[in-house]
């Protein structure tokens, strides 16, 4: 079940639903992944992510949520890039919500 109240969302990646969740582990997950320091540094990151950084910050946010089994095989699910920007950004988008 969705957690709205913690800032989860569900999205449908590789056909079935999963729970993303910005935590503070994640942010810091993704600051390691993408070689930045604080908030500003990620947020400016963010406009230039390759498909690489795409799935380290999926990854994160999925982790986040609960989602550790499919995080870990995300190199070898069929996610479509742009279900995975806009969970990403729905993720994001909930936090501050």
């Amino acid at each position: 079940m969705i957690n709205g109240a913690r800032g989860e969302v569900g999205v449908v990646l590789a056909g079935a639903e999963r729970r993303l969740c910005l935590t503070l582990g994640a942010l810091a997950e993704m600051e390691t992944a993408l070689g930045v320091a604080g908030p500003g540094a990620l947020a400016e990151r963010m406009k230039t992510l390759s498909a690489r950084d795409l799935a380290a910050v999926l990854a994160a946010l999925l982790r986040g949520g609960g989602e550790t089994a499919f995080a870990a095989r995300l190199a070898q699910e069929p996610v479509d890039p742009h279900a995975a920007a806009e969970a990403v950004a729905r993720a994001f988008a909930a936090s501050v919500a």
